[in-house]
Order: C-alpha cells, then structure tokens, then sequence
C-alpha cells in the first residue's frame, strides 16, 4: 500500500479557490476595440471559468480605481480566502509601482493575465512592472489565457500541496 503524506491528503481534498481579478477598462470587454479583445464580456470571461472548472470556488472582482486592486488584494491576503490569484490589472500593468508592491507584500500567488500579445503591441505595452513580482505571466490568447492562468495554479498547488509563492 503506498501511502502519501496526511496534509497532501488533506489538500487533495479541498477545494480550491481563486480570485480573479480584472483592472481599468475591463467592464468595457466586448465593446472596446473588439478586433484586439474580443466579443466577450467580462461576465462571459468569469461564466466560462466557473463551466470549465466545477471544482474549484472563484471570486470575481472588478475596478476602475487602483487602490480597489490593492485593497482587494490585501484582503484576500488577510482573510486567506483564496489559494491563487489571476490578475489582468489592464493598463496598470505598465506603470503601477503601487500593484507591483502589493503583490510583493503578499504571499498569495498572483498569475498575470492579459488578452492580448502585450509583446506584440505599441512599444509603452511591452513592459510589465508587475511580472517580475508575479508567479508567472499569460498573454496572448484572448479569454483562454484566463483558463491557462487557472491550469497553472491547479498545477502549482497540487506540486506544492495547498499553495505556493511568487
């Protein structure tokens, strides 16, 4: 009989729950510039995620003001209501030294997502401030990069039991 260790067997067992967590501009999915971000809506984003993975227990929050982000991430952080997080923070990625500093103040894993190729964009997109504080970083592959971000912290969960850091 093999047998695993008793907290791996535990964290097998709970369900996983993830924020996703979308910045400036992204209400406006499905009606800002479709030839470069699609059709789909933000509540169709957040309605695939919950289709495609029954088993895990996402939040989804979204704000026009930075220090919704960071309050949002702080709390999560605080009442250690998720395992992971999946942040598009829109234009915020290029210039927010304040997101950048939140997610390192946290020890909740942050994968960054963007719709677009930001390294196929206008020059002021291609640098992220916040990749380097990030466990990773998607882009390029419209609503799927959502679901790539969550693949991602499955698989990092389950290699490390419960979580992970950045």
């Amino acid at each position: 009989m093999i047998r695993t260790h008793p907290a791996k067997e535990h964290n097998s067992m709970k369900t996983l729950s993830f924020l996703v967590l979308n910045g400036p501009n992204l209400s406006r999915l499905g009606k800002r510039e479709p030839e470069v971000y699609g059709y789909l809506c933000l509540d169709d984003i957040n309605r695939g995620l919950r289709e495609a993975f029954p088993d895990i227990t996402f939040e989804f929050y979204q704000s026009e003001y930075e220090g919704g982000l960071l309050e949002k991430l702080f709390q999560s952080e605080d009442l250690g209501t998720v395992d992971g997080i999946i942040l598009n923070a829109g234009a915020l990625t290029h210039y927010s030294v304040a997101l950048r500093d939140a997610i390192s103040a946290i020890s909740t894993p942050v994968i960054e997502v963007h719709l677009s190729n930001i390294y196929a964009r206008e020059e002021f997109r291609r640098h992220s401030v916040i990749s380097e504080v990030c466990a990773g970083v998607i882009s390029g592959f419209g609503p799927v990069s959502y679901h790539l971000g969550v693949h991602a912290l499955k698989s990092r969960a389950a290699e490390n039991g419960s979580g992970f850091s950045h």
